[in-house]
């Protein structure tokens, strides 16, 4: 299910089943627009430069719905990095991981 909640900002179900909030029409999500912006430091300008099939305004948004729901978006984060590590932690190593470990003998 589709929700609009703000111009150019809809909640949606990721994979797994989670609502997630996403720029509207697209597949980038308001976490990835957070990493950009908190992790790396990036100005709303140089994000929309980085993902050139958004506008200045759908930053803008995601942005604000961010400044709005940090929590939540930080809380999305945390059960995907969980979700990934409890995959990794189950699933075989990599083909590369194995033939490493054989030339490295780790």
């Amino acid at each position: 299910m589709i929700q609009n909640v703000a111009t150019h900002i809809e909640l949606r179900e990721n994979r797994v089943g989670q609502s997630r909030a996403y720029i509207a029409g697209t597949r980038v999500g308001v976490q990835d627009i957070y990493a950009q912006a908190e992790v790396l430091g990036k100005s709303a300008e140089q994000i929309a430069m980085s993902l050139p099939d958004l506008t200045l305004g759908q930053v803008h948004a995601a942005l604000s719905y961010l400044f709005d729901h940090r929590e939540e978006i930080v809380a999305g984060l945390k059960e995907d990095e969980d979700f990934a590590n409890q995959m990794k932690s189950v699933a075989s190593p990599s083909l590369l991981s194995q033939k490493l470990n054989r030339i490295t003998g780790i």
